[in-house]
């Protein structure tokens, strides 16, 4: 653990990032209440033209639909807000807005791309089979064109994208299962080699094998024996920051936050549901040892984005309990002139 906290980049003044403190905080002492939240804004790499999310009164397969310009522009909103600590981009993004714009030069918030886009979120309308079928491993991108650009580095100096974020899809096949963990380990070699940190997201099996008897003690506990077996022959430099995985309830959670102080477990956040359901999904995790959450579509999918990731930090932070964080919302939404999309008796429902 000392020795994950001497790797650790320092932060400067001018740059300096809330997500490198927390990591400091949360290795030094795995019970601090730290946590990390991440905004994914990465679902051009998956959705297609409904990346972006639908407008006001858009349909999900018909739309209309928000542009990739308006999809930058509340990335630079919620930037320029500072309540998240890392922001996960496409590299088409992050180019345009980490490299050519220097968004995050002076921002607290840390850029990170999408390294991969495993068969399974290859969610584009005409395509629905692929999440059904085996996830099998590619990216589009590469480490150096995630940090500059291009794969000849030109910038001097340590780049300004020093994250990514990987992957991988486990089925209980071994010859799939195999090729998906060589192309996790042909990225570390090549993130370890140009000094790029990573964090490792693990989705939960799409198509196990042998209809399910691969997993006979329950998928939750298959993710995370996968998870602590795969890493137990990575050396420190080579190691994610922080694992993205679902949240696998109280039990598996626990067991697998406590079994390495070293590795930092976070969630992810899935479908868009009911906004308890987002509050309180960053409530339980970390009452049970998580201490990072990345949302998406829960993010995307809110009537008022800026209002919805305050209220989100503040549960995060332990200042509101999520029911609190949905009345305050709504409060605020009301304030605004903004409709909700469902009242709050509703939206004070767990659906997930």
């Amino acid at each position: 653990m000392w020795a994950r906290l001497r790797d650790m980049p320092p932060a400067t003044p001018a740059s300096a990032k809330t997500l490198d403190e927390k990591l400091r905080r949360l290795l030094s002492d795995p019970t601090c209440s730290e946590f990390i939240l991440a905004d994914a804004k990465d679902a051009d790499m998956a959705f297609g033209l409904a990346a972006p999310g639908l407008r006001a009164g858009g349909t999900a397969t018909d739309g209309p639909f928000r542009t990739l310009p308006e999809f930058r522009d509340q990335i630079r909103e919620i930037v320029a807000q500072g309540l998240v600590d890392i922001m996960l981009m496409s590299a088409s993004t992050s180019e345009q807005l980490a490299l050519d714009e220097g968004l995050f030069a002076s921002s607290s918030v840390t850029p990170a791309v999408r390294m991969n886009d495993t068969t399974d979120i290859w969610l584009a309308s005409g395509a629905g089979t692929y999440s059904r079928q085996p996830a099998l491993p590619f990216s589009t991108t590469t480490v150096a064109q995630a940090q500059h650009g291009h794969l000849l580095p030109s910038r001097i100096g340590r780049p300004t994208v020093d994250l990514g974020l990987f992957s991988i899809t486990l089925n209980g096949d071994a010859h799939l299962d195999r090729a998906m963990l060589e192309a996790y380990r042909s990225f570390r070699l090549e993130a370890e080699s140009a000094g790029f940190r990573h964090f490792l997201e693990v989705f939960l099996p799409n198509a196990l094998a042998d209809g399910g008897a691969a997993a006979p003690l329950g998928v939750g506990r298959f993710l995370a024996d996968h998870v602590v077996r795969a890493l137990a022959g990575v050396p420190r430099a080579g190691r994610p920051i922080f694992l993205k995985i679902p949240y696998l309830g109280p039990a598996v959670t626990s067991q697998l936050a406590s079994y390495d102080p070293s590795l930092i477990v976070g969630i992810l956040g899935g479908a868009a549901g009911t906004t308890f359901d987002a509050f309180s999904l960053v409530e339980e995790s970390k009452r049970h040892g998580a201490r990072v959450a990345l949302f998406g579509r829960k993010i995307n999918a809110a009537e008022h984005q800026l209002a919805f990731v305050r209220h989100l930090r503040a549960v995060a932070d332990g200042t509101l309990a999520a029911d609190e964080a949905v009345r305050a919302y709504h409060g605020e939404l009301t304030r605004e002139g903004l409709r909700p999309h469902r009242s709050l008796d509703d939206d004070l429902t767990a659906t997930r």
